[in-house]
């Protein structure tokens, strides 16, 4: 193993920076991992790409970039219990002090801790470099069945839509609205797909994304967003609306449609982070007896069944990646994972 290894940064103003540096030895309860796949989040375009908006506990340190890494372990510090060298693996993407009672519960995205609480690709170097340094207590196992580009959308993306869809329940006797079909939104298609849903409509302002969702069959209609939206929704449900609603595409109007072109009863789930909304409650929510419910990425155990249904259901999540890169060429993939013209985009620094 050479002594250096080629990781990228994000200074902000849309730009990627790469560096030659140590590759790190792995302490007490770590691991060293040689990274695979890193796929890029849509979180870090809004908060790092561009400009640096997080404070404190929020806020990019300078670090090595990507909280969506797989890979390798190489090797295992000292006070290792479960897994050892050669064995697959995916970074939960927040590691947390352990002892509050949000990580007691596997819920370390909200950790308490300021001290202790540090995100992979924020606060802790990532998944965008040759190798990179976890700790035990964050892994995941990957299965042979999965790739490690399978790996590392459950490392966020499909992994946060997998917790939502847990909170509104979606089975086969729903109709399912999505707003937004980023790389995020086409997660919630396929995984609502498996879940059984009997119709999924998809709302976007991207022509490639409606056609993406629609050739690889994560949703059955897909609009173009517009002021009609809630009267086409209802159209295609014989004017009820929909049972179910999930939305991630952190912009107003769209969330707006996805509460009122949910029926009477009817569940609505916020994924996407960001943005604002406007509604009146007593007639969009209160007197159709319909509920909100906010979700924030997942659980560790949640997570651990996510991966066991992907097996079972031959789920791969890697089909929604458009896009894959070499690490050097990071500066490319986030490029054009800021522009929106793609699914996911991966940068591979293992050759996968």
């Amino acid at each position: 193993m050479c002594a250096t290894m080629r990781a990228a940064y994000l200074p902000g103003n849309s730009a990627v920076e790469m560096r030659d540096v140590t590759v790190p030895l792995p302490g007490h309860g770590e691991v060293l991992l040689q990274v695979k796949a890193s796929t890029i989040c849509g979180s870090d375009i809004r908060c790092i790409y561009h400009q640096h908006l997080g404070k404190g506990p929020e806020g990019y340190q300078g670090v090595i970039a990507g909280h969506e890494p797989a890979g390798l372990i190489v090797e295992t510090g000292p006070g290792c219990r479960r897994f050892q060298a050669g064995d697959r693996v995916i970074v939960y993407h927040i590691s947390g002090c352990g002892v509050c009672n949000d990580c007691r519960r596997g819920f370390m995205i909200s950790c308490t801790s300021a001290v202790y609480r540090r995100a992979y690709g924020w606060q802790r170097d990532g998944g965008m470099a040759e190798f990179m340094i976890a700790e035990e207590k964050d892994l995941i196992a990957l299965p042979d069945e999965l790739s490690y580009a399978d790996g590392a959308q459950v490392a966020c993306g499909f992994g946060t839509v997998y917790e939502g869809l847990e909170k509104i329940g979606v089975s086969g006797d729903d109709a399912v609205l999505i707003t937004g079909l980023g790389p995020v939104g086409l997660a919630a298609g396929a995984l609502c797909r498996k879940l059984g849903a009997q119709k999924i409509i998809g709302i976007d302002i991207s022509k490639e994304r409606l056609d993406l969702a629609l050739r690889l069959g994560l949703c059955d209609v897909a609009l173009a967003s517009g002021q009609d939206n809630e009267a086409q929704v209802r159209e295609l449900t014989a004017g009820h609306g929909v049972e179910r609603a999930i939305d991630c595409s952190a912009n107003a109007d769209a969330r707006a449609t996805a509460i009122r072109a949910t029926r009477k009863w009817g569940r609505m789930v916020m994924i996407g982070e960001g943005g604002t909304v406007t509604f009146n409650p007593s007639p969009d929510i209160i007197h159709d007896q319909k509920t909100i419910y906010g979700s924030w990425v997942t659980s560790t155990w949640k997570m651990e069944e996510l991966v066991e249904r992907l097996v079972r259901w031959k789920l791969h999540p890697e089909e929604i990646i458009t896009h894959r890169f070499v690490l050097e060429q990071a500066g490319e993939a986030y490029a054009l994972m800021a522009s929106g013209r793609c699914g996911k985009v991966a940068v591979c620094p293992g050759g996968e």
